[in-house]
């Protein structure tokens, strides 16, 4: 209910961010099938109106907890409105948009950055090829 002008918002949880996040990472995950035998803990950040919630994110799988993983090869940061969005129906291009806006950021070796780029943008060519010939 909204009093005095003020709307109310959804409060998420720590188990609706879980859902959240693999939901992203499964669709992902479809999309681009060449990265599914990737093994790799990720950082995920989400940034918020002055908070920043940190997830560890193992692949395949994805096994998700909550907390900064030490063990962790890339960090992905992202706006927590974006990302939001992107769980929510988000494909690879949304992605790849989501990066080049600066609304998500990597760090991480460059190496495996590079890599992972690589593979999207190969899988992206193909799914544009797969649209042509029909």
């Amino acid at each position: 209910m909204c009093r005095r002008g003020l709307r109310s918002s959804p409060v998420s949880s720590a188990s609706d961010t879980r859902t959240q996040i693999e939901q992203a990472v499964n669709r992902f995950l479809e999309e681009v099938p060449a990265l599914q035998k990737l093994k790799m803990v990720i950082t995920l950040e989400l940034r918020g109106r002055g908070d920043i919630q940190q997830y560890r994110v193992e692949v395949p799988g994805p096994k998700i907890s909550k907390g900064y993983a030490e063990d962790g090869r890339l960090t992905l940061e992202v706006v927590r409105s974006t990302f939001n969005e992107l769980a929510a129906d988000g494909h690879v291009a949304d992605w790849q948009a989501a990066f080049e806006k600066g609304q998500a950021k990597a760090q991480g070796p460059v190496e495996i950055q590079r890599l992972i780029s690589q593979v999207v943008e190969k899988q992206l060519e193909r799914s544009k090829l797969r649209r042509a010939r029909r």
